[in-house]
């Protein structure tokens, strides 16, 4: 189903609806995006890596060569569960992200078989400086991006969603396990990929590729676990996540972004055929 259809069929729900979720033939100026990586360097993110202080760029593990962003590991000895997150310094609620991808090279000596061309948008993240030193994940909501293997049969999705230390609504029920896989095609080798992400607030996120809705949440809130060593004045549960901090992950597995954009649509939210127009002109043109 592609994302048009999509929203056709959000009319027949009230509860979307309430949401400024519905199909409108209003034309608007799309905003232009933000670059929140400006090609050349990462002045505007901060670090957090395990084992180290919020702002340690440990063994330049984020790092800007040849215009990309690169997660690197030529500087560790073994990887040693140093889970790592670079977070931009502004945070958003409602808003459009797209992030264009690749995994390359091998996996860092150490990494966990799981963490094998995995990565991911950490979305409504808590704030890099309320991070402790030995946390490994930020408490968010994870866009996972998963890359497959040489075997062109083998099926891998990507844009799945995980929950450290956060739960959502999915299929209009509490979900608590820590991941669940969208319905994307497996993307095989060292291909460049682009993720969507529609975040509006704690009402509807929606993870899109090629155009299509391959996964879609609501109420996201904090609860849960899968998260460790956390400060536990951060980890409310219950409490809605309405906006936060966008984070890029580094798990063990070289990955290279050479665009990571948003369009901030928060001054639209209360303006539901403004808001679907820019939704349907942004998602459905690449």
């Amino acid at each position: 189903m592609n994302f048009k259809s999509t929203l056709l069929l959000l009319l027949a729900s009230s509860t979307l609806v309430s949401c400024g979720i519905k199909k409108s033939d209003s034309t608007v100026n799309v905003p232009k995006p933000i670059q929140l990586f400006n090609g050349k360097n990462i002045n505007e993110w901060t670090p957090k890596i395990r084992l180290h202080e919020v702002g340690d760029n440990y063994a330049n593990t984020f790092r800007v060569e040849d215009g990309l962003l690169k997660v690197r590991y030529d500087g560790y000895d073994d990887f040693n569960q140093q889970y790592g997150h670079l977070a931009y310094n502004k945070p958003f609620g409602y808003y459009i992200l797209r992030v264009e991808y690749r995994f390359v090279g091998d996996q860092a000596k150490g990494g966990e078989g799981w963490a094998w061309r995995n990565s991911g948008a950490m979305l409504h993240g808590q704030s890099p400086e309320t991070m402790l030193r030995d946390q490994d994940f930020p408490i968010s909501i994870e866009g996972q991006m998963l890359g497959g293997d040489t075997n062109p049969e083998s099926i891998r999705t990507t844009s799945n969603l995980c929950t450290p230390g956060t739960n959502v609504f999915y299929k209009d029920e509490l979900f608590t396990p820590h991941c669940v896989s969208s319905t994307s095609k497996t993307y095989h080798g060292d291909e460049w990929v682009t993720a969507d992400f529609v975040v509006l607030g704690d009402s509807v996120i929606r993870h899109v590729m090629d155009g299509d809705v391959v996964l879609e949440y609501s109420k996201t809130q904090i609860g849960g676990g899968n998260v460790s060593n956390y400060d536990p004045k951060q980890k409310k549960d219950g409490e809605r996540l309405t906006s936060g901090y966008i984070y890029l992950q580094s798990e063990s597995h070289p990955i290279d972004f050479r665009k990571v954009e948003l369009y901030d649509l928060e001054k639209y939210k209360n303006q539901p055929a403004i808001l679907n127009s820019i939704i349907n002109e942004v998602v459905m043109k690449k």
